[in-house]
């Protein structure tokens, strides 16, 4: 049975598709069956993992308006293990044709419940705002990893979605918990990303995740060439510190013992 973790942070520009991209590849390469969910209308999941948006006949959206089943519409990407769920455009729409559906917030975890089984991990990549599909994400999630960018405004944007959680879990779906804050561009030459890192930690304490992801060209291009960074530049910092936020999960969650080779790097 599937660990359902969405990827969240209603403020754009945090990491959180390369977060739900990478996570899934590492995950997928330590030999875990994972489904990525492309929730973002701007389909960015679906181009990171190598499809051509042209090519994709059903998308998310057909599961959720048109009661197409997620066995139709997943599918095989390159890395092992890792299979995806595509998003499309018109996802946008979405919200405005569920707005009279009963029980519409309990949509997606009804889709991804018939395939949950199947996988070990279901990762789901949620759209930057709050809107009924985030919603939806967080209702069919058992936990949420919150991206957050080492900068000034970082803690502003997480009380926002931290607030959102927190009515789901009151409302919708009391068993959602917290899987970590990751933060992310991370710079060790700045400043201010240490003091942002401190302040975090200081107010969260033991929900940040020890994993910090730095700033790492080969992370930025990875997507342009349509693959996670672990098949583009395996050796890169982007690529490792992945893979060590994917260990930091399995050991968080007792499926796994790291070693002392293993150990989590900053």
């Amino acid at each position: 049975m599937a660990r359902i973790i969405g990827v969240a942070n209603q403020k754009g520009g945090v990491g959180k598709t390369t977060t739900a991209i990478n996570v899934a590849a590492s995950l997928a390469v330590l030999e875990y069956k994972t489904l990525l969910v492309d929730a973002d209308p701007q389909a960015n999941s679906t181009t990171g993992v190598g499809f051509d948006l042209h090519n994709v006949t059903h998308s998310l959206y057909d599961c959720m308006v048109n009661n197409v089943t997620a066995n139709d519409v997943i599918l095989k990407s390159d890395v092992p293990n890792l299979d995806l769920i595509p998003s499309h455009i018109d996802l946008v729409g979405a919200e405005i044709e569920m707005i009279n559906y009963p029980s519409r917030e309990n949509v997606m975890k009804g889709i991804l419940d018939a395939v949950r089984d199947r996988y070990d991990f279901i990762i789901i990549d949620c759209s930057p705002s709050l809107g009924l599909i985030t919603v939806n994400s967080l209702v069919a999630s058992d936990s949420v990893i919150v991206p957050v960018q080492c900068e000034f405004f970082a803690l502003e944007g997480l009380g926002k979605l931290l607030n959102t959680i927190k009515i789901v879990q009151s409302r919708l779906n009391p068993a959602l918990q917290i899987e970590g804050i990751l933060m992310t561009m991370y710079d060790g030459r700045l400043r201010l990303c240490n003091q942002v890192v401190s302040e975090v930690r200081r107010h969260f304490d033991d929900m940040v995740f020890a994993t910090i992801i730095h700033r790492n060209t080969r992370l930025s291009e990875a997507p342009s060439v349509g693959k996670p960074v672990i098949l583009y530049d395996a050796e890169s910092k982007g690529s490792v510190n992945y893979l060590n936020l994917s260990k930091e999960i399995l050991q968080n969650n007792g499926m796994t013992k790291i070693s002392n080779q293993d150990r989590i790097i900053e």
